[in-house]
């Protein structure tokens, strides 16, 4: 069974049951920097709706563009940040960071080091 949910044209969520095997994945871009704040806020109210309506024992897998730098260092992050990141954090990052710490998640681009080259991406 697949069931897809579209949020707005920023955010998508995708549940695919294969016999007692629920995956749920969430698509997501976040505004950027610069844009409406009525944008932002509606992204991370959506995104906040998305993530309560699956129970926290499923898993959850999010790919996402959040527009946002959580810095290079863990910084009080530890639990969700795995101390692998690019540059200085700045506010969509420490967003992004409160999110990932509100729901229990791991970023795990940030868990392991990755080339020069590897770090940014457009």
């Amino acid at each position: 069974m697949v069931e897809v949910r579209r949020v707005n044209d920023r955010l998508m969520s995708i549940k695919l049951v294969v016999r007692e095997c629920t995956l749920n994945v969430v698509c997501a871009y976040a505004s950027q920097v610069g844009l409406d704040e009525e944008l932002k806020r509606r992204f991370w109210e959506g995104l906040d709706e998305i993530l309560h309506s699956i129970p926290p024992a499923k898993r959850l897998f999010i790919g996402r563009d959040f527009n946002g730098h959580t810095g290079l260092t863990t910084c009080g992050y530890g639990e969700v940040h795995g101390g692998f990141g690019f540059e200085d954090r700045n506010a969509g990052g420490t967003l992004l960071l409160d999110f990932a710490r509100t729901f229990e998640l791991v970023m795990a681009n940030s868990s392991f080091p990755k080339r020069e080259e590897h770090l940014v991406t457009f």
